[in-house]
């Protein structure tokens, strides 16, 4: 007779590891790096080597240092590269990757216990340190030049937020645009994301209602112009912030109402940052970052009660 074995729960497991997860991120990730490389050349390519091995090395220092597991492996740090080098522009110097990997691993990861414990997204905070301390490094764009892999000098280009609708909405969803190494080409992003919703990394809750909410806010506050909400839509980091960075698993919450909560929020933010500073300044960033440490609170709140659980009122 066969015995009967007793284990705790969950009882439930599939091959899911955080491993895999940003192993799928990273795939989403490289439609947008290719579509970079090709409009701003081969030194967005190097910009993106350079963080990703910033990244991977500060991670791997601070564990031998602090004589922890290495947790290199998962991926994590790779993904943290990534994003930070799509949110930088292809004329920086090499040093502000380099200073931006080492912030966002150990100041902003690490310190806080790793991977799951810290409280915003490593990659977008230091890309807000980085853009507060060098302004104007970090708003120099150069002009696109597709297909030229040689790359064009670096010149101080306006992005579609501050050229007020000199561009078509053709050129802002293909990317032929100023603009940082990941954000231009709305197609490779939206690539990328179908990916992570088929393989269901993330869900459809925090991106939807972070682009609805936005874009529902602008179309109000224009007079219900469509043409420039589109083009509101279409412009900045909204698409790369709303399916790359919002969705963080560490800095949003897990419940399907909270998730739209903190989309909402996001795409509210934006709006009153975008539209206050007249469409002159990329806010998204501090957007995810204000809700991303409002985010424990709409968790608490919107989590459902546990089985049984008394009322605090009887």
């Amino acid at each position: 007779m066969q015995k009967l074995i007793i284990s705790s729960s969950p009882h439930l497991r599939d091959k899911t590891t955080t491993r895999s997860i940003m192993q799928d991120v990273c795939i989403a990730l490289l439609p947008a790096v290719i579509a970079g490389i090709l409009f701003f050349g081969y030194r967005s390519a190097l910009i993106v080597l350079v963080a990703v091995a910033a990244a991977v090395l500060s991670e791997l220092i601070y564990c031998k240092a602090t004589h922890q597991k290495n947790t290199t492996g998962d991926f994590s740090a790779v993904v943290t590269g990534m994003l930070l080098a799509m949110n930088l522009p292809a004329s920086v110097p090499l040093w502000m990757p380099v200073v931006g990997s080492i912030i966002a691993i150990i100041l902003v990861k690490m310190i806080f216990g790793g991977i799951g414990q810290n409280f915003v997204n490593p990659a977008l905070l230091a890309r807000a340190m980085l853009a507060l301390s060098w302004a104007t490094i970090m708003t120099k764009f150069p002009e696109p030049a597709f297909g030229n892999l040689a790359g064009v000098d670096a010149v101080a280009s306006a992005t579609p937020l501050a050229a007020g609708g000199a561009y078509s909405i053709g050129q802002l969803f293909l990317g032929n645009i100023p603009g940082v190494i990941g954000e231009t080409c709305k197609l490779a992003l939206l690539l990328g994301a179908a990916y992570l919703l088929w393989k269901k990394v993330i869900s459809w809750h925090i991106p939807a209602a972070f682009i609805g909410v936005f874009a529902v806010c602008y179309l109000i506050g224009t007079g219900f112009n469509v043409g420039l909400t589109v083009s509101q839509v279409l412009s900045g980091g909204l698409i790369l912030g709303a399916f790359f960075m919002a969705t963080d698993y560490s800095t949003s919450p897990t419940t399907d109402l909270g998730k739209l909560i903190f989309g909402a929020g996001c795409g509210l933010l934006l709006f009153i940052f975008r539209f206050a500073r007249g469409g002159q300044s990329e806010w998204c960033s501090f957007a995810i970052l204000l809700m991303n440490v409002v985010s424990p609170l709409i968790e608490r709140v919107t989590m459902p009660k546990s089985f049984g659980e008394v009322s605090k009122h009887e």
